[in-house]
């Protein structure tokens, strides 16, 4: 298969790899908010659901149009929890001849690692719209991995930018991932941490290959996150680097993450840019 694409719909945004000869060509992203009030109420909004389909329609319309043979689609925690979640998957189905494949939160965290590690042993965290998710492998195999329900949509629904709320709902995730492994270093994976990885790095054009490998400790995540909350989203949104739409979740998703790895003894995250979308392509054994 010389060209295909992979969309990935979240539960922030929904986007879009392009692969060509086994390079990815490019990733694009529409941020639809699917996942909009879900820490509230146990079903997808009709408004979200038309945002998210019609991102989905237009990408594939862009991917087939530029030659891709085939276009693949999955779907994670904003339709996998969501009580009317098929009714989302079902509305792709009438307008494109298009698939979504709804992930467990098992396998979006096995297709997460395989993104960022390939067959490399390491730890990998992947914060979301509505779900973080938690792996380590060791020798080749996995020997933990849990998915919770907390993601950067969730958290401004539940939360805003309500420190105390914020730090209180972290803790409470960092409990429900029980015994984790002794951890010291961490790769991270996702917007949040890409974005906060721009940041910190200074970027004023987003550069996946900067990106990938940038690292972020502890007392310099706490740091950017108090930063971040005492900076208003106007503001946010004017920075370098901050994709449209995250303006308003970053500082909630930096907080938490920064308590995640107070609570968990993660000294330092190493953040990249590859992500769960390479690694559902290496999951249908394709070349990325």
């Amino acid at each position: 298969m010389q060209k295909y694409a992979v969309i990935d719909i979240g539960s922030n945004s929904v986007r879009l790899m392009f692969v060509a000869n086994g390079k990815v060509l490019y990733k694009r992203l529409n941020t639809t908010r699917l996942g909009e009030g879900l820490a509230s109420f146990p079903r997808l909004k009709s408004e979200a659901i038309e945002r998210s389909v019609n991102a989905v329609a237009q990408f594939y319309d862009q991917a087939t149009a530029e030659g891709a043979e085939t276009v693949f689609a999955f779907a994670t925690a904003a339709v996998r929890t969501a009580e009317n979640g098929r009714d989302f998957t079902e509305k792709v189905k009438e307008i494109r001849p298009l698939e979504v494949e709804v992930l467990s939160g098992e396998t979006e965290a096995e297709i997460g690692v395989l993104g960022a590690l390939g067959d490399k042993d390491g730890a990998v965290l992947d914060m979301g719209g509505a779900s973080t998710e938690l792996v380590i492998k060791k020798s080749g195999a996995v020997v933990y991995k849990k998915s919770v329900n907390i993601g950067v949509v969730r958290l401004k629904d539940a939360c805003g930018r309500d420190k105390k709320a914020l730090v209180k709902a972290a803790e409470t995730a960092a409990t429900a991932y029980g015994q984790v492994p002794p951890l010291s270093l961490v790769h991270a994976i996702g917007g949040t941490a890409t974005t906060l990885a721009a940041l910190k790095s200074g970027l004023i054009v987003y550069d996946s290959e900067k990106i990938t490998g940038a690292t972020i400790t502890a007392a310099e995540l706490q740091g950017i996150a108090d930063k971040l909350l005492s900076t208003s989203v106007e503001e946010i949104a004017k920075m370098p680097c901050m994709p449209k739409g995250r303006a308003d979740v970053i500082a909630g998703g930096a907080t938490v993450l920064a308590v995640l790895m107070q609570r968990l003894r993660i000294e330092k995250i190493v953040v990249s840019d590859r992500d769960n979308l390479e690694g559902y392509a290496v999951k249908k054994g394709l070349k990325v």
